[in-house]
């Protein structure tokens, strides 16, 4: 069982805990030292992401469940929810859901950079992408409940269409707004959709936002933008809407994380440049 010390000669920043569970069949991870300044959730992110980099665990792994890392660091599963969605975001596993986090293949190039141009730009675009998961997380699971076998035949031409413009460097804004469309007509509740078609595809960061167009040259960040779709389909053709809610708020999430954290990168560097700290109501929209 884990523990937490804070014993007196490491200080209250420090986090010790044990393994995790053997008998999730996953490789082990171990406690963390919380480093001053930092919250828990970073912690966690710092302590998986060393060990992801340093192959102790390795692309195909499956990480521990939200229950084992909790026991084995002594976080809440909050922590561990919000330090997942930071790996995802950052590339390094991926979440299916009811079946697990797994480790990925590191990436050739990092995290999309933004332009000055793009800094201001970037927070209107987390304040939306903010409303749209409290909007759609229950639009997916009401959309598993009440789709019509139209409404899946819809979003699987929209997905195909996506997937087919991905491979062919075609437009995926139209058929990626599509899908969201119909998953908030499927709810059949009309102000979903009429609160989707008002927004229109400005809700999708890479219509607004030129370093995520000019990023994605091999497709990789739109071929991880298809896979999270595919798994909200998934939930809502099997009518599982605590799924559906789960595989939605993960998308969206993912897209929010990312930007931040360029948009954090972005700050960083104008604060570098200029010779002095960059402020802005950015950094405090996620």
């Amino acid at each position: 069982m884990s523990s937490v010390s804070t014993g007196s000669t490491a200080g209250p920043e420090t986090v010790a805990t044990g393994t995790s569970s053997a008998s999730s069949g996953a490789p082990a991870v171990h406690g963390f030292v919380r480093r001053r300044g930092r919250g828990l959730a970073h912690g966690l992110v710092d302590d998986l992401g060393d060990k992801i980099r340093s192959q102790q665990l390795r692309p195909g792994d499956k990480l521990p469940t939200e229950s084992a890392i909790m026991q084995s660091y002594g976080v809440s599963r909050t922590v561990v929810r919000e330090a997942l969605s930071k790996l995802q975001a950052a590339g390094l596993v991926e979440t299916h859901h009811g079946v697990g986090t797994f480790v990925l293949q590191p990436r050739a190039a990092g995290m999309f950079r933004l332009e000055a141009s793009d800094i201001a730009t970037t927070v209107d675009v987390l304040a939306v992408l903010e409303l749209r998961i409290s909007l759609e997380t229950e639009s997916a699971g009401l959309a598993a409940l009440r789709r019509s076998e139209e409404h899946l035949q819809a979003m699987r031409q929209a997905l195909d269409d996506f997937e087919r413009n991905v491979t062919a460097a075609g437009d995926t804004v139209s058929p990626d707004f599509r899908f969201h469309l119909q998953i908030a007509q499927a709810t059949g509740n009309p102000y979903f959709a009429d609160i989707m078609t008002h927004l229109g595809t400005t809700i999708i960061p890479r219509t607004r936002v030129n370093a995520i167009r000019n990023h994605d040259r091999r497709g990789e960040y739109l071929s991880r933008v298809n896979r999270e779709h595919e798994e909200i389909y998934a939930a809502v053709a099997r009518r599982d809407p605590d799924s559906a809610r789960a595989a939605m708020r993960i998308h969206l999430t993912n897209s929010r994380e990312r930007l931040r954290l360029a948009q954090e990168a972005a700050q960083r560097g104008a604060a570098e440049e200029g010779g002095g700290p960059v402020s802005g109501p950015a950094s405090h929209i996620a």
